[in-house]
């Protein structure tokens, strides 16, 4: 798939974007930083498997209280909102890129789907990649082990 930009390295800082969160409110990259965080990006949360991937994720993130989980994609914050209410989904961190600001920042914006391409990165508490992993083909699921393990070399994972 042609992606529409050139994609940050790990290394380099996350790049200036804006989101909308749940409540309609504008989340810039500064807001991101601070704090170690994994950023789930998925094309559309009404296919099934951009719903698994957020659900896996949902999954972790108790296990990792000093990481932040979120979940981006391009679908409106009230097919966001109608997701979660569907899914019986509340402790999820969504974040919606209708506008693409994100998709074009970081070079995820796929042109000829109008989507985000799926993908995971993880960014230190400075803003700078540690990790990222780009799925090739939009159907694939991302590699959950590989992220949580480099999520794992910045923040501990706690068991019950």
């Amino acid at each position: 798939m042609s992606l529409a930009g050139e994609l940050p390295a790990v290394g380099d800082r996350l790049p200036k974007f804006k989101l909308f969160d749940q409540q309609n409110e504008k989340v810039k990259t500064a807001d991101l930083i601070g704090q170690v965080a994994l950023i789930s990006v998925v094309p559309d949360l009404n296919t099934p498997v951009c719903t698994l991937q957020t659900r896996k994720f949902t999954q972790q993130a108790d296990h990792y209280p000093a990481a932040k989980f979120y979940t981006v994609s391009n679908n409106s914050v009230a097919e966001q909102t109608g997701w979660c209410a569907a899914e019986g989904v509340n402790n999820v961190d969504l974040l919606s890129d209708e506008e693409l600001s994100f998709g074009y920042e970081t070079g995820l914006y796929v042109p000829n789907l109008g989507n985000l391409a799926r993908s995971i990165w993880i960014i230190d508490d400075t803003g700078k990649i540690v990790y990222r992993q780009v799925v090739v083909e939009q159907s694939d699921e991302p590699d959950y082990l590989a992220a949580l393990a480099a999520l794992e070399k910045l923040v501990p994972r706690v068991d019950d």
